[in-house]
C-alpha cells in the first residue's frame, strides 16, 4: 500500500486511518493520501481491484462456466431455444 502524509499528521494516525478504511469497507487499500489541515483530515484513497467472474443463468442454474457439467446438462444447454426479436417484431410491439 502506498501511504502519503501531508500536513502535520503523525504516521501512527495515518496508519489508524488506513486500518479504519480497510475494516469499514472490508477491502485492501491500494493507496492512501492523508492531508491534515488543523482539525480536518482529508483522506483520498483507492482500493485494490476485486477479481470478477461473469455469472450467467443457464437452464435455471447460476453458473460461471460449464466445464464441470455432465453430458446431459451440456446437451440440455446446447438444445435450448434462444429467443430474439427481429426488426419486424419490434415494429409490431411499438
Amino acid at each position: 500500500m502506498s501511504l502519503t502524509i501531508t500536513g502535520n499528521a503523525d504516521p501512527k494516525e495515518a496508519q489508524a486511518y488506513a486500518e479504519y478504511l480497510e475494516n469499514k469497507y472490508n477491502r485492501k487499500l491500494a493507496s492512501l493520501n492523508v492531508n491534515i489541515d488543523g482539525e480536518y483530515a482529508d483522506l483520498n484513497y483507492t482500493f485494490t481491484s476485486v477479481p470478477f467472474k461473469r455469472i450467467r443463468r443457464i437452464t435455471g442454474y447460476l453458473v460461471g462456466t460449464m466445464d464441470q457439467w455432465n453430458d446431459a446438462k451440456a446437451a440440455e444447454e446446447a438444445d435450448r431455444v434462444r429467443h430474439s426479436l427481429d426488426s419486424g417484431e419490434m415494429e409490431k410491439l411499438s
